[in-house]
């Protein structure tokens, strides 16, 4: 922004001059001509421009960002000696080509960390220190545990992936009428009842929400509004992914808030069924674009990126129609849908280039975790009249898989069963990683466990465990200190959170605080 240009002495004096305000900087010194401020992470031009560097490059798969030109960079700026790489299993394969280029680039050696990397709590700096290393880079997964607080300097290469974007808007302009009312008339309430048919039944290949055209040459591939009717009210989508598909929803939101008048033919979009990887080719007849403008929104969880989920963390979406998901697998795309019930969820796999509608048993996974923390509180209970000897006692799981347990959250929990109505006598366990049969081998006078490592240990695999394994959420219901999401009479009251790592819940400030 430039300065305002000064006021005129010449105005009428009755005039009342605006207020500007200041932009720029007081200092008297000149700056000097040519010279141009270093940024420290700018990332150097011989680095960019190296032939032999953008050739080893070329090894890695082009549509993953492994930021190799930043890597090298970062390495010789702190002068590291010994860098850890760590990844997850998915990206695990390219870990010696990767490290490959960093040792044959720079004077540093690589230790690729074969250990299982479940998500962003992962990051194992502890173990990367242990081992001698002086900087870690940890792929995959976004800064979960700011940089200031590693004990290590670390860098974290989100791994973005290309995705077809023209074939994405227009997958969703063909199944997604633009119209809120024809959305809700057209695509759910069809949709609901096929839902209810028996299994096997033949229901038919789907239309594409019955605005094909007849195979006729004339008639364009869109579908545009009658000019008669009233001006019709926008259908509201919410986009969500992982992070490494984020910059691919904020282009997918400029797509929709912005009418569709791509001059290219009709490239066939998957719709709901089957996806297209060969060549696209136009086809007279084919089912219509709605080239309409959407409401299209990002909603965010802070401390995570617009549109980021978590398996265990995912924002609250307010009034909008569907949401729309962004990646492959369903374990990030159900935190969406456990935090939003009401809300109608699709999915659109960018490497099978398919959108499906997904659903959740939320009906029998409440009812599951519920009678967990029933029984959880039966023990509780049993504590007032049983003797010292008989009496029950929790087991508090700290989590040591990098950084998914955190000992001040569980300081914040054994001080929370301290200070419940009937004092709840516990036992710190350490594990690295939870199962059945490990738990299994605990004396049964453990009658409850706790566990701080994953939220979705409990969620998805609780019924596997023969005693109550509680979140640290579902313990605070237990004891009587949250409200929990079902009545006395089983019956839903509320939304079960998912809310692990979003700012300012009980979960986040125990992690600072030590206490709720």
């Amino acid at each position: 922004m430039q300065p305002s240009a000064p006021a005129s002495t010449s105005s009428d004096p009755g005039t009342k001059k605006p207020k500007k305000r200041f932009v720029g900087t007081k200092s008297t010194k000149v700056p000097r001509t040519g010279v141009s401020t270093t940024v420290a992470n700018q990332i150097p031009q011989e680095i960019l421009a190296d032939p032999q560097l953008n050739a080893a490059i070329k090894q890695l798969p082009s549509n993953y960002s492994f930021e190799i030109h930043k890597t090298i960079h970062h390495v010789k700026k702190n002068n590291a000696t010994v860098v850890a790489l760590q990844l997850p299993e998915g990206l695990q394969m390219f870990a010696c080509t990767i490290a490959d280029i960093i040792e044959r680039f720079t004077d540093a050696l690589t230790v690729i960390m074969g250990d299982v990397t479940y998500g962003a709590c992962c990051i194992d700096d502890y173990t990367a220190v242990a081992l001698g290393c002086d900087m870690l880079i940890h792929y995959g997964h976004s800064c979960l545990v700011p940089m200031d607080q590693t004990m290590i300097k670390t860098l974290y290469v989100f791994v973005e992936i290309g995705v077809d974007s023209q074939h994405l808007a227009q997958t969703v302009r063909l199944n997604f009428p633009d119209d809120r009312s024809i959305f809700h008339e057209s695509l759910l309430a069809s949709e609901e009842s096929d839902a209810k048919l028996p299994a096997g039944t033949i229901i038919g290949r789907l239309n594409h929400l019955r605005i094909e055209g007849s195979a006729t040459s004339e008639q364009s591939s869109v579908v545009t509004q009658s000019t008669d009717s009233a001006p019709p009210t926008r259908t509201r989508l919410a986009l969500v992914s992982t992070i490494q598909f984020v910059a691919a929803l904020q282009q997918l939101k400029e797509d929709l808030t912005s009418e569709y008048s791509n001059p290219n033919p009709f490239l066939a979009p998957s719709g709901l069924l089957e996806g297209s990887t060969e060549e696209p080719a136009p086809v007279d007849g084919q089912p219509k674009l709605w080239t309409g403008v959407y409401d299209a929104t990002i909603p965010r969880s802070k401390p995570l990126s617009p549109g980021e989920l978590l398996g265990c963390t995912a924002p609250p979406i307010g009034d909008v129609d569907a949401l729309i998901y962004l990646g492959d697998g369903r374990f990030h795309l159900e935190s969406v849908m456990i935090q939003n019930p009401d809300i109608p969820a699709f999915r659109y796999d960018p490497y099978s280039k398919k959108l499906t509608r997904e659903r959740y048993g939320h009906q029998e996974m409440r009812s599951i975790r519920n009678d967990a923390v029933q029984i959880a509180r039966k023990s509780i209970d049993s504590l007032v009249s049983a003797s010292t000897e008989e009496s029950p006692l929790w087991g508090v799981i700290l989590g040591t898989l990098g950084r998914q347990g955190s000992f001040k959250q569980l300081q914040a929990i054994t001080k929370q069963l301290a200070s419940s109505r009937t004092s709840i006598p516990y036992m710190p366990i350490l594990l690295s990683e939870l199962s059945p049969a490990k738990l299994a081998l605990f004396n049964p006078h453990i009658s409850t466990f706790v566990q701080t490592s994953c939220p979705r240990l409990s969620i998805d695999w609780g019924y596997a465990f023969e005693r109550p394994l509680l979140t640290p959420y579902e313990t605070a219901v237990a004891v009587g200190k949250a409200v929990g999401w079902m009545d006395e009479s089983g019956e839903s009251k509320g939304t079960y959170p998912m809310d692990f790592y979003s700012a300012g819940t009980p979960w986040a400030v125990s992690r600072v605080k030590a206490e709720f």
